[in-house]
Parts: structure tokens; sequence; C-alpha cells
């Protein structure tokens, strides 16, 4: 009986690659989504508080609810998913950011309550992430759910809001909103040097 030649090493290790398909080694490792870094930016200031200016006021606000008043944003809550940022205008401890890791994207609403702990009628208004953004800027369009609640309570400009966030760890922070009209409002952070904390939000 006629015996088959045995197959070398090599040439059997090459016939078994070509059957495994591409060598792992070519394969782009899965990156992060410019989301989460951007998040893993802001959440290395978890626990701390900081000190801000408006930049940017134009055209300037008819009744300035900022002026003269120290305005302080406080990292103050870090979950899995979820990143709450109070925003303290003076005495007022009304507002805080809501931060949340969707499928998509991101997700921002501003959380508005009463001294009494109790929600604004405008409040958990925001948008949703429409583009990947970067590590250090993200953008968030108005959503339908804040028009509705906008034009139900006579806000009609607010309806074209885009807000947007950007960071650089250890240096900035900006809070930014515009609108198509030309209105942009920016509040920025020196995370440079941390303050002392301020008093529990309303409602937290």
């Amino acid at each position: 009986m006629k015996r088959l030649p045995r197959i070398a090493p090599l040439a059997a290790l090459c016939l078994l690659s070509a059957c495994a398909g591409t060598p792992s080694s070519s394969v782009a490792p899965v990156a992060d989504a410019p989301v989460d870094d951007f998040l893993a930016a802001l959440r290395s200031h978890c626990g701390q508080a900081f000190a801000g200016r408006v930049v940017v006021d134009t055209p300037a606000s008819a009744n300035d609810a900022f002026a003269g008043k120290p305005l302080v944003m406080h990292v103050r809550e870090c979950d899995t998913n979820t990143t709450r940022v109070p925003f303290h205008v003076g005495d007022d401890h009304s507002r805080t950011w809501v931060l949340t890791r969707t499928v998509d994207g991101l997700r921002l609403k501003h959380d508005h309550r009463h001294e009494d702990g109790t929600s604004d009628k405008v409040t958990m208004y925001g948008g949703d992430t429409a583009t990947a953004g970067t590590a250090q800027r993200q953008a968030f369009p108005v959503d339908a759910e804040s028009i509705a609640n906008f034009n139900a309570n006579g806000l009609t400009a607010s309806v074209t809001n885009t807000w947007a966030m950007e960071i650089e760890p250890g240096r900035r922070f900006l809070y930014e909103l515009s609108r198509p009209n030309g209105r942009l409002f920016q509040v920025e952070f020196d995370l440079s040097r941390p303050v002392p904390l301020p008093p529990t939000p309303w409602g937290y």
C-alpha cells in the first residue's frame, strides 16, 4: 500500500493558520467611545467642587440670575451609569446636571428643585448626544420631551436649545447653552483649584 507523504510541520502550521482566519494580532482593539472618555475625565474629579465664572453671555441676559453670585459646580455622585453635578448659584441650590450613559451615547438632564425638595414645573429637560463627540466635548440637542415642557410653560425661546460640556481634566470645565439665533451662554470652572464643598442641593 502506497503511503501518503507526510506534511512538514511548518506547512501544517500554515494550513492551520489559514483555517483560523486573520491572526488576532492584526485585529484592531475595540476602543472606548468618546463619551466614556469624557465621563472618565469628569469622574476623575468626583467628590470635588470648583468655582466658576460666566465667560460668554451673548446677547446679555435681561435678568441675569448669575450676576455677582458665586458659581460652584460639585461632582457629587458618580454611579455606574449616572453622574450628578449640582450647579450652585449663590444661595440657590436648585440645579443639578444629570449625565446618564445610554446605549447610543450620553444624556444630559437638568434637575430643578424647590427648596422643599419638590420638582420645579420646568425640570428634567435636556437631550441626548446626536454625534460621537470627543473626549473633550459633548453636545446635547434639545429633545422632544423638553420641547413639549418648554412650550407648555411659555419658554418658546428654549425649543431650539443645544447644551454642551467641555472638559480638560485638572484645568477647566465648560457648560454651554446655544441657540441658532446667536444666543450663547458659557460658564467656565477652574478645575485646578478645588473649593470647599457647597451645601447639599435641594431635593437630595
